[in-house]
């Protein structure tokens, strides 16, 4: 029952819409309704370089970390409470399908990944490093935020391999799990990279 309880919380915290709120706050716009639709920092940088370019930047950084932190909190205070290493896992997954499907906007919601950084980044920080390390470096020269968002995530998954071979569940399933939500998340962006009309954070 106490599982139950934090699963319930878990899924409740990751469907905080940051991006949303901050946009609507600060800015006065409904983000669910500008630029690509989407909650998390891209389409927040995005859409507020149009509305208030001198704090966009601020202001998607805020709604990353945010959204990143969200995912590090359940799991840190998950552990603190001593919950063994299979929960810790379930709870890792549920807090992303929480932001990915937030209750809070109809379940609908981000596409995970910043969120998915910060959960994983308590449970297996040097993979998450790795494939932070590749985003960054995607996102310096491609330029364009899903592919890599996606690459980062399936090098950090293939990191993990390497890095954690014997992990504490005996599985590496949940990172799968977790790499099919956020690709399904991003099957529009899939869809437009392989078509050539993904657009450029510029």
């Amino acid at each position: 029952m106490s599982n139950l309880l934090l699963y319930l919380l878990a899924y409740l915290i990751g469907g905080i819409p940051f991006g949303y709120i901050i946009a609507k706050y600060f800015a006065g716009v409904n983000i669910k309704e500008q630029g690509s639709g989407n909650i998390g920092a891209t389409n927040v940088l995005r859409v507020l370089k149009e509305v208030d370019p001198k704090r966009a930047k601020i202001l998607a950084g805020l709604t990353l970390f945010l959204d990143a932190f969200k995912g590090a909190f359940v799991i840190l205070a998950a552990k603190f409470m001593g919950v063994c290493d299979a929960t810790l896992w379930t709870l890792a997954v549920i807090v992303i399908i929480g932001h990915c499907f937030s209750p809070f906007l109809k379940f609908e919601g981000g596409k995970g990944v910043a969120t998915t950084a910060g959960a994983l980044l308590v449970l297996i920080p040097y993979a998450v490093l790795v494939g932070l390390a590749v985003w960054f470096i995607m996102a310096k020269t491609v330029k364009i935020s899903s592919l890599s968002s996606l690459t980062g995530i399936l090098v950090g998954i293939f990191s993990a391999y390497i890095l954690y071979p014997h992990p504490s569940i005996e599985s590496h399933a949940p990172l799968w799990i977790i790499a099919f939500i956020i690709i399904y998340k991003h099957r529009e962006n899939i869809y437009r990279l392989v078509t050539g009309q993904e657009k450029r954070v510029v």
